[in-house]
């Protein structure tokens, strides 16, 4: 039997994880997990304290543990915006004997300003948000492949089709 594949999205609010995410789960048949679902099948009215975000990341690496031990195929699509976060879901694969894949989905800040200003999506996080996570975003020392959303959705999925699927 094949292993199960773990693709994990990261990146800041509003620079076409989702989009990015939605796409390859599509493409490839996996079981797409969310952070900004979960968090608000957690908490009626999120907060965004530290403590709704451990539980959040909790519940999301509950469901992709599930998931992997199954032998199902994920994606899962949350910021990941520190060292710690992306330890414990490479944490998950190695524990399921999952392949892992990060993908780092970036895009300059006046186009996520716009987009943001745009959407509606489950996601609250406004463009102020993106950028104090920018600040506070670890940069990767793991392998990964970086996605950037600034052009059209096509690029994005050729990127996504040549270098992640």
């Amino acid at each position: 039997m094949a292993r199960p594949r773990l693709i994990v999205f990261c990146g800041l609010p509003g620079v076409g994880k989702s989009t990015a995410s939605a796409y390859a789960a599509e493409e490839s048949g996996a079981t797409r997990y969310r952070s900004d679902e979960i968090r608000k099948e957690l908490f009626d009215e999120p907060t965004y304290s530290a403590e709704e975000s451990a539980a959040t990341y909790d519940e999301l690496f509950a469901r992709v543990r599930s998931d992997l031990e199954a032998g199902r195929d994920v994606v899962a699509d949350a910021t990941f915006g520190s060292r710690e976060a992306r330890e414990r879901v490479a944490d998950v694969a190695s524990g399921t004997g999952a392949d892992l894949a990060f993908v780092h989905v970036t895009c300059p800040a006046e186009i996520v300003r716009e987009r943001i200003a745009e959407r509606e999506d489950v996601s609250d996080a406004d463009f102020e948000v993106h950028l104090a996570l920018r600040e506070a975003f670890a940069p990767f020392e793991r392998d990964h492949v970086a996605v950037d959303n600034s052009g059209g959705l096509e690029a994005t999925y050729r990127q996504i089709d040549r270098d992640v699927l």
